[in-house]
């Protein structure tokens, strides 16, 4: 099991009548956290718009992408970076690449922190949210990168990821002035959306591994249950204090007849009642089963079964770059197999010897070896998504 560096922050709104008016932050500290590299291919291998077709050609050349430039760790080792490789590379790979690392890390870190209990329909993220969300949520301006369905309520996350070439891959201090202009946005946004819960985290890749700083809302139940035994450093007592832009005055804020809710009149309305309900995030669910139809059909070979239900899927190197390191099994499962999610973070969490990095969310299975060995059966991945041995 690979691990990142994180540093946790847990910060305060102020609110006033126009809204966010200030943010205090406090270092809670840092450490290791586990972070499965079948996890991140996983949340990347469905980041799209899920109305759309999914291509496999592309789908299967960005996960091989991301392989060759990101290097799991041996044993407890440090998720790794080509650094060389990704500074060779042209600007818009060298985005993908750090903005795929940090929507993995965000997700697979987000598991490490909390004890999360999937809601109605499920952990279900969505990197573009899909259409029968888009009256829930403003259809310009800043918008969370995903949104989970949590049986404390929804949870909106941003991601972010960037190339750090400094010595110290934490920026020293406070946090950056992009950390706090994002965190300025998102804190009117949730105001904005009845306190709708989210956090942020913000990946910085380099020459000294993957870090992670993730900022966590006081206050939200869907961000209850830190866990910090990771933490080897606690932080430090100072706040990182700072005020929240006013919003321009010319841009007229009324009360919508109808609906009830604030609206701003220059951007698109926000329909809805505020933060989006369970009952609305579960009929997206749907949609999602239609998208895993599609990629279930489109593949044509089957791996095996799980607990009865047939798999279909390949192998996927990641070898862009000409050596390749790891590959990826990409599994779609013919229907929903309900598996114990707390066992399977517990044994990421503390994998080790022969175990393998496997990680089945949903219908997606991927499960990630070191191509310096055989591959496994099939026999022997269903087994331990099953955990039965």
């Amino acid at each position: 099991m690979s691990t990142v560096r994180a540093r946790v922050w847990r910060f305060t709104i102020e609110k006033g009548k126009a809204g966010a008016e200030a943010v205090q932050a406090v270092e809670i500290g840092q450490g290791p956290l586990p972070v499965s590299l079948a996890a991140m291919v996983n949340i990347n291998a469905l980041a799209c718009d899920l109305r759309k077709t999914v291509d496999q050609r592309v789908r299967d050349y960005e996960i091989s992408l991301l392989l060759s430039y990101i290097i799991g760790g041996q044993g407890k080792g440090p998720l790794r970076v080509e650094c060389s490789a990704l500074d060779s590379s042209a600007g818009h790979i060298q985005r993908f690449v750090s903005e795929c690392t940090g929507l993995g890390v965000m997700s697979a870190a987000s598991e490490a922190l909390f004890d999360w209990k999937p809601g109605a329909s499920g952990l279900s993220s969505f990197d573009v949210l899909p259409g029968k969300l888009s009256g829930l949520y403003a259809k310009t301006g800043v918008r969370p990168d995903l949104l989970y369905d949590l049986a404390a309520g929804p949870v909106a996350g941003e991601a972010r990821g960037r190339r750090r070439r400094a010595k110290k891959m934490f920026p020293p201090g406070k946090g950056t002035p992009e950390q706090r202009k994002r965190l300025e946005k998102l804190a009117q946004w949730s105001v904005d959306h009845g306190d709708h819960a989210y956090f942020m985290s913000w990946v910085w890749l380099g020459a000294g591994g993957v870090y992670v700083d993730v900022f966590l809302p006081d206050g939200s139940a869907a961000l209850t249950g830190l866990k910090t035994g990771w933490i080897d450093v606690p932080g430090g007592a100072k706040p990182w204090q700072f005020r929240v832009p006013r919003p321009d005055p010319r841009r007229v804020v009324n009360l919508a007849p109808q609906q009830g809710h604030m609206v701003d009149l220059p951007r698109p309305e926000i329909s809805g009642e505020g933060a989006a309900s369970w009952e609305v995030i579960s009929r997206v669910g749907p949609e999602a089963e239609e998208a895993m139809d599609r990629a279930f059909s489109r593949e044509e070979h089957q791996l095996g079964t799980l607990d009865g239900v047939p798999v279909r899927g390949r192998w996927i190197r990641g070898d862009i770059l000409g050596e390749t390191r790891h590959e990826v099994l990409l599994g779609v499962l013919g229907e929903r197999v309900e598996v114990n999610r707390r066992a399977q973070r517990e044994r990421l969490a503390t994998l080790a010897g022969d175990r393998l990095d496997t990680f089945l969310d949903g219908r997606l299975l991927t499960a990630v070896r070191p191509v310096d060995g055989p591959r496994p059966s099939w026999d022997r991945i269903s087994a331990e998504l099953l955990e039965q041995t």
